[in-house]
């Protein structure tokens, strides 16, 4: 059965005139925190009542944690994260040049365990990855996104940008359809964003913790009656990599609060 808020999507796209796929100008590209009521702000403002920092104190313990059959914790080799880590999420995904593809931070955090630590990689959204990737792209809050430079990067930016402008699901949108040409408006009460990456993971409200970039385009497909990609797929990577490439000069904000 097709939801209300389905409903009322279609409802609206169906009305507006010239639907037609257009990137927003660079210089008129804003983070989503700019769409959010005063409330919202003032809880991503303040570290002590944004919830998103409890996963950025875990991360921070698991960064100093010995682990695996190496022993080892990521500060052994990496150090001291606020100047090691600094910048480093503003640049992922990033070309891997021993998988000849690009990867998450989600991705290097798991490869890393792996390679170095002899750890088990840790499953998607499970608090563990969420928490180390919180705390890592905390040390770039304020640095702007550069995620996009490489050109080893560009055929993987090409395949997102495909996918973002590509109609699927029952309902036969676009991730295009919503933020490039209709944000600013309201959906079921919700503001309309332009979809800017730059507060990943981030808490959201209706999910009442963190969440990655992964999860929050999986919801968007379950919102358009497509079926999801999987959690690590070639598509969600390359969509992820063109939407930070597309929020290239905006200042990362990780943990944000969305609603």
């Amino acid at each position: 059965m097709i939801s209300w808020r389905a409903i009322a999507a279609a409802t609206m796209f169906a009305a507006a005139p010239g639907l037609l796929a257009g990137e927003v100008p660079p210089d008129a590209r804003r983070s989503g925190y700019a769409f959010m009521g005063p409330d919202t702000r003032a809880m991503q403002d303040e570290d002590t009542a944004n919830p998103g920092m409890l996963f950025v104190l875990d991360g921070e313990q698991l960064w100093k944690k010995k682990t695996g059959s190496a022993e080892r914790a990521c500060a052994d080799c990496h150090g001291d994260a606020r100047a090691s880590m600094k910048a480093v999420a503003a640049r992922y995904p990033a070309f891997g040049k021993a998988l000849a593809r690009p990867v998450t931070l989600d991705q290097r955090i798991n490869l890393c365990r792996a390679n170095h630590q002899q750890a088990t990689p840790l499953p998607y959204e499970s608090r563990d990855l969420l928490a180390l990737s919180a705390f890592v792209a905390h040390q770039s809050r304020g640095i702007p996104i550069t995620t996009g430079d490489d050109p080893q990067l560009k055929p993987f930016v090409d395949q997102g940008r495909d996918l973002f402008m590509q109609r699927e699901g029952q309902l036969n949108l676009a991730c295009t359809n919503c933020h490039d040409d209709n944000f600013d408006k309201r959906l079921a009460g919700a503001p309309i964003t332009q979809g800017q990456p730059t507060g990943y993971p981030l808490y959201r409200l209706e999910w009442q913790t963190l969440g990655s970039l992964e999860r929050r385009l999986r919801s968007c497909m379950t919102g358009v009656r497509a079926q999801a990609y999987d959690y690590g797929s070639p598509e969600l990577v390359a969509l992820e990599l063109y939407l930070m490439s597309r929020a290239r000069g905006l200042s990362m904000e990780t943990p944000a609060v969305r609603p």
